[in-house]
């Protein structure tokens, strides 16, 4: 196992210096599911849910919290994002939505954080959009499907 990278000498947290690392184009992929009672998935595809276009919105939702990923995780560096994708696909077998998101950087730090943060916030959005509807839906599934670009290179879950 790797050293942990955010604490110093002493064990305490710390910001890392990326100072001295090069530029590349990194990028990262996330998913996480949203599981409901299928009467609920009916609304959202039918565009029946009292608070409006639920899919559009946790889209938007998880694109502008990835761009504020550094204000919510301590150590996180702010970074410059080249681009985000955020998709929340219908899926009968859940039934629910598998929400996935995608972010890229040309920097000096990974971006894995930024689509963890996208998926969760697109989740907790499409929770908060139905809740009245249905108490009982369950957010499951967040992690990081791939990264890329920087030191360590490639990874796939």
């Amino acid at each position: 196992m790797s050293t942990l990278t955010h604490l110093d000498a002493s064990g305490a947290a710390n910001m890392v210096d990326v100072g001295d690392k090069a530029v590349t184009t990194r990028t990262a992929t996330a998913e996480g599911r949203v599981v409901m009672l299928p009467e609920t998935l009916r609304l959202i595809r039918e565009g029946d849910a009292k608070k409006g276009d639920v899919i559009g919105t946790a889209r938007l939702a998880g694109i502008m919290a990835a761009k504020r990923t550094h204000e919510l995780i301590p150590l996180c560096h702010p970074l410059l994002i080249a681009g985000i994708r955020v998709d929340c696909e219908p899926d009968d077998a859940l039934p629910g939505l598998r929400v996935t998101a995608q972010v890229k950087v040309q920097g000096q730090t990974g971006v894995e954080m930024e689509a963890l943060t996208a998926v969760s916030v697109a989740c907790l959005t499409i929770y908060d959009m139905v809740k009245a509807a249905d108490r009982g839906m369950r957010i499951e599934g967040i992690r990081l499907l791939a990264k890329d670009g920087g030191r360590s290179g490639a990874y796939a879950a």
